[in-house]
């Protein structure tokens, strides 16, 4: 069983920082790989980032050199560190596990989801 549970959100302003972090409170997930995915107001839900089991990371361009994904197997943790923060930015940020060993930036190839945490940037 795998539960997701997000934390770390809140209000920031422009140019602030914030740190989530997704803990599972079920089975280990080192060999999977863990994603952040955001969904802006209005919008559809959108890759963020993503890390698998040995530490090869995706970032979507918009926000290369700002945001920095992170893993902790022993604790099950995933974190999203997050600097430089623009309004565009604003959004519920999901966490979500991919059963496999292999990255993906597809919304529909990960198999179980937190609830999300809401980000917002104020400018």
């Amino acid at each position: 069983q795998v539960q997701l549970v997000e934390s770390g959100g809140g209000l920031v302003q422009a140019g602030g920082s914030l740190r989530l972090s997704c803990a599972n409170s079920g089975r280990t997930l080192s060999w999977y790989v863990m994603g952040w995915f955001r969904q802006p107001p209005g919008k559809e839900r959108e890759f963020v980032a993503a890390i698998n089991w040995s530490g090869d990371i995706e970032y979507v361009d918009s926000v290369k050199g700002r945001f920095t994904i992170s893993r902790d197997n022993a604790k099950n943790t995933v974190y999203l560190q997050m600097n430089s923060l623009k309004p565009e930015d604003t959004a519920v940020y999901y966490c979500a596990v991919r059963r496999s060993v292999l990255g993906s930036r597809r919304e529909n190839e990960y198999d179980d989801w937190g609830q999300g945490t809401q980000v917002t940037v104020s400018s």
